[in-house]
């Protein structure tokens, strides 16, 4: 079993802000040999991301409780679960996946009150909370959590599916994020993040346009030099905005 020194906002408020962190999305990992994958990426990952879906606000189910728990065994890194599911479970599902070892909630905001009530209770838990948005709803929608989250990440591909390109929107759905947590005076505390389409192209014009993570999968799994890998996203760069 590994300890975590860290745990809820106090391991997110210990997250890097002077580079592009490592999102890595175990969606992307071995399923078969998760321990393995945990173990060859636990020296790169800033945080891990976990995936949950209820094939109703999704086109799929993933990830479960169960799961996280034993993950949460296995890395002293940070888990951040983002919540791909209905307004009526959005709660529970907080709850659920807090006491089985979540540091991080993300909620969409397409769920609307139900949303918000699962960010507060989030932070009730003793965890972090989040905000997640999809594509083809608009930037602005994120307004009402911006006071209450840490997180802001922006989907740049349609939600649930993966190996889809880059949205052209994506880049500039980020620069408008900023700008409504700047007027929200949060932009010192919230994180925000980009989360799909992530490539060796696309990467660098994220970065560009603001992101603070990326969420990897293949990029990350499939590269046989790690190290490597995230020297060369450390070193990317984030424009003048």
């Amino acid at each position: 079993m590994t300890m975590k020194t860290l745990s809820g906002p106090a391991a997110i408020a210990a997250l890097p802000r002077n580079r592009l962190l490592g999102e890595f999305s175990l969606w992307s990992a071995d399923l078969a040999n998760m321990e393995r994958d945990l173990k060859r990426i636990e020296p790169h990952v800033d945080l891990h991301h976990i995936d949950v879906a209820d094939a109703r606000f999704t086109p799929g189910f993933l990830f479960f409780p169960d799961l996280v728990k034993r993950i949460a065994r296995l890395t002293a890194r940070p888990i951040h679960v983002h919540l791909m599911v209905e307004a009526e479970i959005v709660e529970e599902q907080t709850r659920q996946f807090i006491e089985t070892g979540a540091d991080l909630i993300s909620v969409h905001a397409e769920n609307g009150e139900a949303g918000l009530r699962a960010v507060r209770l989030a932070h009730e838990l003793g965890a972090e909370a989040g905000v997640v948005l999809r594509l083809e709803t608009p930037v602005a929608a994120v307004t009402p959590f911006l006071p209450e989250v840490a997180f802001v990440t922006l989907l740049g591909t349609s939600i649930g599916v993966k190996g889809q390109s880059l949205s052209d929107q994506a880049c500039r759905r980020l620069i408008e994020a900023r700008t409504l947590m700047r007027q929200a005076g949060r932009e010192a505390d919230i994180i925000l993040a980009a989360d799909g389409g992530i490539r060796h192209e696309t990467v660098p014009r994220l970065r560009a346009a603001g992101a603070e993570t990326v969420v990897l999968g293949s990029l990350a799994f499939g590269d046989p030099d790690l190290a490597q890998r995230m020297a060369w996203l450390h070193g990317l760069k984030v424009a003048a905005l």
